[in-house]
């Protein structure tokens, strides 16, 4: 019995396949410099640079927020890494309640 022949693809599945091997890469890409800046604030804290710190936080906050705008991240994941990196930030600067 011979094997049966793959059914043939539409253009609109073509073209969605095509366009999904792009956006997967660019995906990639914003995540790993996602990851790249929360790297920068946590050895900031672990170097005990205030300022470089709180300007990488500033930078992340921003990156991350762009990512789940477009979908990237979800919103509540951006959210929780936004809040990690902020407390983590403030850990490490004198308490202004005191």
């Amino acid at each position: 019995m011979p094997a049966k022949a793959a059914p043939k693809k539409s253009q609109s599945a073509i073209k969605r396949a095509r366009q999904s091997v792009a956006l997967t890469a660019n995906n990639k890409s914003v995540k790993n410099m996602l990851r790249t800046l929360s790297k920068k604030v946590e050895k900031a804290v672990a170097d005990k640079n205030a300022d470089g710190a709180k300007t990488a936080l500033k930078e992340t906050v921003s990156a991350v927020s762009k990512a789940a705008g477009k979908g990237i991240i979800h919103r509540n994941t951006a959210s929780r890494k936004i809040s990690r990196l902020t407390r983590l930030v403030n850990s490490m600067l004198p308490s202004e309640a005191a």
